[in-house]
């Protein structure tokens, strides 16, 4: 079963991996490579999927208790990310859309938010999550 310091390292290590992809993709644009930049996106788009789901399947159905040992400053923190992550993954359809019918400009409007939100959760899930977990009593 996983513990909750496991589940928020794998979550870590997610927002991280596909981060560096994101910037991969946006150099790739600047770099005057669109199809680049759309295929790393569609990479991008498909891990992030993958990772909320398999939360989510985790946190809902395998161990809906996994959170129930949070201290408050845990929980909140949690709060905090999923504020800014849940927006931007759902986005990430409207993103990849957009990108492949080429509506460029509804495109950008949306990636404009989509890179804050997408801020907002690298900086919190990175930063902000916990890295050690102790059970409250």
């Amino acid at each position: 079963m996983p513990t909750p310091g496991a589940v928020i390292l794998a979550l870590k290590i997610a927002v991280g991996v596909v981060t560096v992809l994101l910037a991969a993709s946006l150099v790739a644009l600047a770099s005057g490579r669109p199809k680049w930049h759309g295929r790393i996106n569609t990479v991008f788009f498909a891990l992030t999927a993958i990772t909320v789901l398999g939360f989510e399947g985790v946190i809902r159905f395998l161990r809906p208790d996994l959170t129930a040992g949070f201290t408050p400053e845990q929980r909140e923190a949690l709060t905090v990310h999923l504020s800014f992550s849940i927006p931007a993954a759902v986005m990430l359809p409207a993103m990849l859309i957009t990108g492949r019918r080429q509506l460029k400009t509804l495109h950008k409007l949306l990636g404009v938010l989509f890179l804050v939100l997408w801020t907002g959760t690298f900086v919190t899930g990175i930063f902000f999550l916990p890295h050690t977990f102790e059970a409250t009593p």
